[in-house]
């Protein structure tokens, strides 16, 4: 297996790995597929209105944030509900969420930034 800084790659993509390794397949359950929807617009939505300075994009940032973070699970759509029914551990996913979120950078120099770690 590969170093440990390898392996941390994913630490603020694995939600995203995981999403798209569903959209490569050639079936999905009607029930599953539905459910990746759900995180994958959450954390899109996260990324996408960090930094916005509209109210309509601050809103969306608060929304997609609120759900993301928030601990209980007594909602059946909860983000930690979510994360068993697709096998995700919610914390990891919060973790490299707000590891990216600190960075201030983008998506695509944290990429960068971790293929350089792996090197």
């Amino acid at each position: 297996m590969a170093d440990t800084t390898a392996t941390r790659i994913g630490d603020s993509s694995e939600a995203q790995q995981f999403l798209d390794t569903f959209r490569r397949s050639e079936y999905l359950e009607p029930e599953t597929a539905l459910i990746a929807a759900i995180l994958e617009d959450a954390i899109h939505d996260y990324r996408k209105y960090r930094s916005a300075r509209d109210a309509a994009g601050k809103q969306r940032f608060r929304e997609s944030e609120e759900w993301l973070m928030h601990e209980a699970n007594g909602w059946i759509f909860s983000f930690g509900n979510v994360c068993e029914f697709l096998g995700l551990n919610p914390e990891y996913v919060r973790r490299g969420l707000r590891e990216m979120e600190g960075s201030g950078s983008d998506l695509e120099k944290h990429r960068s930034n971790a293929s350089k770690r792996a090197a």
